[in-house]
């Protein structure tokens, strides 16, 4: 009895040692454990402390949070046939891990074709202008396409945002001179509007100065008033009666 005691603690602790403790695994709260029993797919551990049979399973962790990655710059010809370097953001998660994990080998290189691609097509479908003034709509457009590809792969699109547009030298130039002529042309729109509202209250003034005679003197004695402040100027003044009697009036 004692030596069938003797050699079972050893056995148990070497058994401990060797297959307890090395089937142990912390799942964090993020991840997901997708176990394989003899090279197939068996169960998925949620988060926490978990065990699996060490030598027959197997367990790969999966990280369910949001992920970010760039789609490199990549030089693509519009529907006008003008070329653009442009480049996109992606984001995603992992929604189904047993797909991620069976379907695909690498889920996030291969989002990142499907980003490219899909942007190549979508860009080529539209012209610069609307490319520039409706980033949010392309971005929409190339979401769409990629999440129809990755879906079989358990991987979900959240968004693609369009980042940087970079057009060649020679159409910089030329939208800088558009714009320049543009503010030119709504300056001088400006300034037309400005000297017709300026004529208009000029002439609105006039009619009621003609109106009234009294209000014409009374804007004269003002005007010589303000130029008298002046030393190099001569004032000569008739009376009124007189002007009236040189100019024929009764």
């Amino acid at each position: 009895m004692n030596e069938d005691l003797f050699f079972g603690i050893p056995v148990l602790i070497l058994f401990i040692i060797f297959v307890v403790i090395p089937g142990f695994r912390i799942v964090m709260q993020y991840e997901k454990g997708i176990i394989f029993t003899l090279g197939r797919y068996t169960s998925t551990k949620n988060p926490g402390l978990r065990w699996f049979v060490p030598y027959i399973q197997t367990m790969q962790k999966i990280d369910m949070r949001i992920m970010t990655v760039d789609v490199p710059k990549q030089e693509v010809m519009t529907k006008d046939n003008i070329p653009v370097n442009i480049n996109a953001v992606v984001y995603f998660r992992v929604k189904n891990p047993e797909n991620a994990v069976v379907e695909i080998s690498d889920y996030v290189l291969a989002v990142i074709q499907q980003s490219q691609s899909a942007l190549k097509d979508v860009i080529g479908t539209n012209d610069l202008d609307t490319i520039l003034s409706e980033r949010k709509r392309i971005g929409v457009e190339i979401k769409n396409i990629v999440d129809q590809a990755t879906e079989k792969w358990g991987v979900d699109i959240e968004a693609i945002n369009v980042q940087e547009i970079e057009l060649p030298e020679d159409m910089k130039r030329a939208m800088a001179k558009q714009a320049e002529a543009e503010r030119n042309r709504r300056a001088m729109v400006i300034a037309a509007q400005g000297e017709v509202e300026s004529a208009q209250k000029m002439l609105e003034a006039a009619k009621t100065l003609e109106q009234s005679p009294v209000t014409i003197q009374l804007k004269t004695l003002q005007t010589m008033k303000d130029i008298s402040s002046s030393q190099s100027q001569t004032i000569a003044m008739f009376p009124v009666e007189l002007i009236n009697l040189l100019g024929g009036k009764k």
